[in-house]
């Protein structure tokens, strides 16, 4: 083959290649309920087409990170959009918000900036699947309780949710995690950890209105606590997926649940897709 005509091939493909991948956005949202512009990442999927609507993952850091945690620590997560054909959103959460509006800080109000503007904003700038039958949301840490959190409180806007070494009860960690300062002292405001902990928030759900997935390292300090919460599902009969796999409250675990939770979750959204069709 002539060299020039190789040359040119391998240019080609490789441009191929690049145009055939997902695209990875960071966008600045404006928050009207905390007055600040808040960064964002937004990965589309390859052969994205603004013709097309697309269903999406909310997927929240862990305490003490940002918004380009997933992004830079999970080299698969493109992939994992380019599989199954959605935009995943890693919102920022701040350092230590717990994804509250919190009762102390009257600057952070992360529920209603995530549930409500960023779900509008996403909507309005993306073409979506703009009903609680295209979106999910989940987390690590921090942001597996905020994902079920977020999710059991706004039941109307997410139809599926997860957590990955969710902190799923927060009252046994009142020196921890920056916690007193969203919620005010353990010992002055028991009744508010009592009830911003998920697992005092079961009778929240709705009969069959979430598709749950959840999971924790066997040597996670958080995996008494899932299993705790996979007791109290099973009591009330609420369906769900819990998985305790080998593993601590690491990265590396973390970027392989995910892979997991993005099939759950496009079973989630393939299956709703299939019953409006029908």
């Amino acid at each position: 083959m002539n060299k020039k005509i190789s040359i040119f091939l391998v240019h080609f493909i490789v441009l191929s290649f690049k145009l055939d991948a997902a695209t990875v956005d960071t966008v600045s949202v404006y928050s009207e309920s905390m007055h600040k512009s808040i960064k964002d990442v937004v990965i589309r999927p390859a052969g994205y087409n603004s013709s097309q609507k697309y269903p999406v993952l909310y997927l929240l850091h862990g305490y003490s990170g940002n918004y380009s945690d997933w992004i830079k620590k999970d080299s698969e997560l493109p992939r994992l959009a380019d599989e199954y054909g959605m935009l995943i959103v890693c919102p920022d959460g701040d350092f230590a918000s717990w994804y509250f509006d919190s009762p102390e800080e009257k600057g952070s109000r992360y529920e209603t900036y995530i549930a409500k503007e960023l779900v509008t904003y996403i909507d309005k700038h993306y073409p979506t699947v703009n009903n609680r039958a295209g979106r999910a949301i989940t987390g690590l840490s921090m942001g597996g309780h905020g994902a079920l959190y977020l999710a059991f409180r706004h039941q109307d806007v997410f139809g599926a949710a997860g957590s990955m070494s969710g902190g799923v009860d927060l009252r046994p960690f009142p020196d921890s995690f920056g916690l007193d300062k969203v919620l005010g002292e353990y010992s002055r405001y028991p009744e508010r950890w009592e009830q911003n902990s998920i697992v005092n928030m079961l009778h929240m759900i709705k009969s069959n209105s979430l598709a749950l997935t959840f999971d924790c390292g066997a040597d996670d300090f958080f995996c008494l606590y899932n299993n705790q919460l996979h007791e109290k599902l099973l009591e009330r009969k609420i369906p769900h997926d819990y998985t305790s796999r080998p593993g601590g409250h690491s990265w590396e675990y973390w970027c392989n649940s995910i892979k997991y939770q993005a099939m759950f979750f496009s079973t989630f959204f393939n299956s709703t897709n299939k019953m409006k069709a029908g």
